[in-house]
């Protein structure tokens, strides 16, 4: 559901507990509508994330980790410029608002302190992420003149105006008993043209700001046990709604909110909520967070990321997809024609039958009727005749057919081993797509695809892009393992980093990473061949399932066949264990997260 103004208002209470007096050390906008702040100070190091997404917006602590483009966007310059070494003085809401608004003590140009702003505006395609010192706009992520807003205009230099409240609805804060009355249909049916068809979540959406249609519909199944109670026929005069109104009030005014998250089928996330939500019964899975920030940060980063990404890779995924479907239509056509090249033996039959029985081929016969000795005996065998050929010339056109079926059957079955070949090459392709987590992994992908010829290389010539690297993890015993994000990579990994004696791991007969132990020259422990081989499940495309079987073998024994595709390897002397594809596990041994939780803390 969207942040509604309630849940912020506990996401707010929790972020001022937790990073007023910190100081922003670090600025950065991994993403177009997306700034990360890197706080310092008493407390635990930590990252704030600020989102003007039209479908995500928030604020909240955040654990994850973020790709930054190679040159900071002109928003970042800017903050970085007037908040570096700000300090964080108080965490604000307007009542019953969808915004928050960090006010800073921030050194000028020429290091006098003064006051700034920092707003983040959580309202929908027009969220925004505003700085403003004490009265005027500083600039904002997103700037909305006339032609995109005829009531408010949000641009650099303009006195800030707080967002236009909706009209003809109440703020809940300030609803009692006497206000409820007057709004509830039943009383006020005539003066606000409410018809009794209406049901009780949508008025209470019509009626009120700050509630989301999910609590809506809540507040009336606590009340009459459905979310389509329709207003005619509530018997009590709005009682039960109106009590499960002032209890929910009640709640959010003594901070009584916990934040949960409702998982669905495929333990997807599937909403969050401020209070326990009811309406569903058994139908959902429900789990209690630790925090607010936990909870968004759970349901929404890794979500949104993945849609960015999903976005970013769409063409590319489009482009793969399409040329392994032309490449399965090709390889189905050439097996119809070696299955009628594999059917020669009858060519050269009706040769051999037309040599043998020249004295029966008159002038001009388009049909020969002859005794067929390869068959049973008394079986006869009618032979198509060009009628404008004598014998001789019949069975040499036949010997020849015959001839080019025969070389057919050769190139064909060539062929078809290359397209099989490739095409296992473009599943890999769309399995790195699908196992790709940043934009660098992408890039990349689409290195591969140009080396291949898949995809043009760009005309205005080679820019210069940050490579991605191996995923690096550290077993429990302390060993290195590392494993490949893409066919590229493996290759590398694979083929030149390795040493022979290190030890090679692979999911069996599907798409993933080639995964290395550095054994240094030692046979690995058991613990660390496990968890290894729990990587190389995690990264294959049976990610999603149970148990995978994963082959592994010295890296000696691992071998490019003549001509193969990026990625593609045998292998020979392999064992094979069964493993589980455990993010938690593969969490805790990637280098890349500890890496990240350091330059935190240090």
């Amino acid at each position: 559901m969207p942040l509604d103004a309630l849940c912020l208002a506990a996401v707010r209470e929790e972020l001022a507990g937790r990073v007023v007096g910190m100081k922003i050390d670090k600025v950065q906008q991994p993403e177009r509508d997306v700034i990360v702040l890197t706080l310092r100070g008493a407390g635990e190091p930590c990252r704030l994330l600020l989102s003007a997404g039209s479908s995500d917006a928030r604020v909240h602590i955040t654990e994850h980790q973020f790709e930054n483009p190679l040159s900071p966007p002109m928003f970042c310059m800017l903050l970085r410029k007037h908040l570096t070494g700000a300090r964080i003085t108080a965490v604000t809401q307007p009542q019953a608002e969808r915004v928050v608004v960090f006010t800073l003590q921030a050194p000028d140009a020429l290091g006098i302190l003064a006051e700034k702003r920092l707003i983040i505006e959580l309202i929908g395609r027009i969220s925004n992420i505003i700085l403003a010192d004490s009265e005027r706009i500083i600039d904002c992520i997103r700037r909305i003149g006339g032609d995109l807003s005829d009531k408010r205009s949000v641009l650099p230099g303009m006195l800030y105006r707080a967002p236009l409240p909706q009209t003809g609805k109440r703020d809940p804060y300030e609803v009692d008993e006497l206000i409820w009355r007057e709004l509830y249909p039943a009383n006020s049916e005539k003066r606000s043209g409410t018809t009794g068809e209406a049901t009780a979540d949508k008025w209470l959406l019509s009626a009120f700001t700050a509630l989301s249609p999910l609590i809506c519909r809540e507040l009336s199944w606590r009340a009459y046990g459905t979310t389509d109670m329709r207003i005619d026929e509530i018997t009590d005069g709005g009682a039960a709604l109106r009590r499960e109104f002032f209890a929910l009030m009640a709640a959010v005014r003594s901070l009584e909110c916990e934040p949960w998250i409702l998982i669905g089928s495929e333990s997807s996330p599937f909403d969050f909520s401020f209070i326990r939500i009811m309406q569903y019964e058994n139908s959902l899975r429900q789990v209690r967070e630790e925090s607010f920030s936990e909870m968004l940060d759970n349901f929404c980063t890794l979500t949104a990321q993945r849609a960015r990404l999903r976005q970013r890779a769409s063409a590319m995924l489009k482009m793969v997809s399409s040329a392994q479907g032309r490449l399965a239509r090709k390889l189905a056509s050439q097996s119809e024609e070696i299955k009628k090249a594999r059917e020669r033996e009858d060519l050269r039959i009706c040769a051999d039958l037309i040599m043998a029985n020249m004295h029966l081929v008159g002038r001009g016969d388009s049909v020969l009727i002859a005794s067929d000795y390869y068959a049973e005996e008394g079986a006869t065998r009618s032979i198509a005749l060009d009628s404008r050929k004598n014998a001789q010339q019949n069975a040499a056109k036949y010997y020849k057919e015959y001839t080019k079926a025969k070389n057919a059957e050769k190139y064909l079955s060539e062929q078809i081993r290359l397209g099989e070949a490739e095409l296992e090459y473009l599943g890999s392709v769309l399995s790195e797509i699908d196992r790709a987590e940043g934009e660098r992994d992408l890039n990349e992908i689409r290195a591969e695809l140009e080396q291949t010829g898949y995809i043009k290389g760009s005309r205005k010539g080679k820019e210069k892009k940050a490579a991605a690297t191996p995923m690096r993890f550290i077993s429990s015993s302390g060993l290195e393992i590392t494993a490949g994000k893409s066919n590229v990579q493996n290759d590398t990994l694979t083929l030149k980093t390795a040493l022979k004696s290190d030890v090679w791991l692979h999911a069996q007969k599907i798409h993933g990473s080639h995964v290395i132990i550095s054994c240094r020259g030692k046979a690995p422990d058991e613990v660390s061949l496990r968890e290894a081989a729990a990587i190389a499940a995690y990264y294959s495309a049976a990610r999603a399932g149970g148990k995978v079987a994963v082959d592994y073998t010295f890296a000696g024994n691992v071998k490019k066949p003549p001509g193969g595709r990026p990625g593609m390897v045998i292998y020979t002397n392999y064992k094979t264990i069964a493993a589980s594809p455990d993010e938690e596990l593969v969490k805790n041994l990637s280098v890349t997260l500890q890496r990240g939780i350091r330059e935190m803390l240090f």
